[in-house]
């Protein structure tokens, strides 16, 4: 294929939904990373630009067969819970890493809804996933929950 048969209009269109994804995952890059200092700024959004390409080379491959279209974000999501397992630690201490895990996955549906255009469900779990991370920890503490100020969260 040569560039002057390249179909701009649907690159273009993917350039808009790959870095929708790269900025919506950006949020919760920056909390994971000032809390974890292990995920954050590098993972998150290759996770929501990688879910998100996928969700795009699937509707290129199998069009618009909704049957297809399930399986691929049944994969999907199926691939994120395991990347995401590889956060939690089971430690002497506890399990430590479930937030970061439950984020991961989140920013997977992230991905996704941006590259079936669903933008406003991409901005919804952005930011819900944004404010639980940041607030929520503070009402944890105020519960009673013993962590360690240098370790994870959850």
């Amino acid at each position: 294929m040569d560039l002057l048969s390249w179909d701009w209009s649907l690159f273009l269109s993917h350039v808009f939904k790959l870095m929708g994804a790269f900025v919506l995952a950006l949020p919760i890059a920056f909390e994971r990373e000032k809390s974890t200092r292990t995920l954050g700024l590098r993972t998150f959004p290759l996770v929501a630009v990688a879910s998100c390409g996928y969700i795009l080379v699937g509707a290129l491959v199998a069009g618009t067969a909704q049957d297809a279209q399930a399986r691929i974000v049944a994969g999907l999501m199926t691939g994120m819970g395991f990347i995401g397992g590889g956060a939690i630690l089971k430690t002497a201490a506890g399990v430590r890493g479930t937030a970061t895990a439950a984020s991961l996955w989140s920013t997977g549906v992230i991905g996704a809804s941006v590259a079936h255009g669903f933008y406003e469900i991409a901005v919804l779990i952005s930011t819900l996933n944004f404010l639980t991370l940041q607030f929520l920890t503070s009402v944890e503490r105020r519960m009673g929950k013993k962590d360690r100020p240098d370790v994870e969260d959850s």
